[in-house]
């Protein structure tokens, strides 16, 4: 059991949401979400006390994301329940996925750092940011506020920034490059390259990004074909891990967490080896349907990647 006088090691600032999936003839499924809160509840689900820092509504929806972060084992300290509604993520289309996001004054948008629990920049070892919340406002200028306060108390800064429509706001790119810049551990698959350096070839926009943080390890993430590390020693591509795939949804949120643990568990080992843990999350994750969270059973059945 975890004492009350603890606190996470892993925060992830964000987004939780409801991702509201059609299932044909009028009907919808409801499902817990949202990338910040995703890869919160896969640290939790791999062994690292975390936390999701973020707001949801005090309706049916926001009583899910409680119920599903207690079960993973968040410190729900860190969950705030709001008078607003909860933001929704509706995909109406699903091959392509189609999707339009639900949330003019949502819950997510009046996050309170001020209310979080004394002394977690204490605790903290790292801050993971990113997803849709950066472009958001006023929650992104809020969570650059959280990026700063944790820095400056010495606490490592992971972005994935998870590309969606709404990164099309005009002032996303400043903030973008902000973050980045703060950053210690970056990670964006081929996709996102290509969302955010459009006709830009990926050396071009490597370039681009180490101009904006030359010291900060980036992953990029190629989803059979594995990830490749860019870092001081140069740069590694490392195969994904041979699984049986139901679906890769979650796939990327999983690596994340995969990175963060093994990261926070071993700082003093090669970032090689914290995105083999990486990759055999992701893997594990892809196994299931869903955005699954995998325990550290479930990554242990995966075989070593590379």
């Amino acid at each position: 059991m975890t004492s009350p006088a603890q606190l996470p090691l892993i925060v992830s600032a964000g987004e939780a949401l409801t991702d509201l999936v059609t299932a044909g003839d009028n009907r919808w499924v409801a499902h817990p979400g949202g990338a910040g809160w995703n890869v919160a509840r896969a640290c939790a689900r791999l062994g690292i006390f975390s936390a999701f820092a973020g707001a949801v509504g005090q309706d049916n929806f926001g009583d899910d994301l409680t119920s599903a972060s207690g079960e993973a084992g968040l410190d729900l300290r860190f969950l705030q329940r709001v008078p607003a509604p909860t933001l929704l993520a509706v995909v109406y289309q699903l091959t392509p996925p189609a999707y339009r996001f639900l949330g003019e004054n949502s819950a997510d948008l009046h996050f309170d750092p001020a209310q979080l629990p004394q002394g977690w920049l204490d605790s903290a070892r790292w801050l993971h940011v990113g997803g849709i919340s950066l472009s958001r406002w006023p929650l992104a200028d809020t969570l650059l506020g959280v990026i700063q306060g944790a820095k400056a108390a010495g606490v490592r800064v992971s972005f994935d920034p998870n590309a969606r429509i709404t990164h099309r706001h005009p002032d996303y790119p400043a903030v973008f490059r902000r973050v980045a810049g703060l950053s210690d551990l970056m990670k964006l698959s081929d996709e996102d390259l290509a969302f955010f350096f459009p006709g830009r070839a990926e050396d071009d926009a490597l370039r681009e990004l180490r101009g904006m943080n030359a010291r900060c390890p980036i992953v990029i993430t190629r989803g059979a074909q594995g990830a490749t590390l860019y870092h001081s020693a140069g740069r590694a591509d490392l195969p994904a891990a041979p699984v049986r795939v139901a679906d890769t949804v979650g796939a990327g949120d999983a690596l994340c967490a995969g990175l963060l643990v093994s990261a926070t568990e071993r700082p003093e080992a090669l970032w090689t080896d914290h995105l083999r843990t990486g990759l055999r999350a992701a893997a594990a994750a892809c196994t299931r349907p869903g955005a699954y969270a995998p325990t550290r059973g479930d990554l242990e059945a995966v075989p070593l990647p590379g």
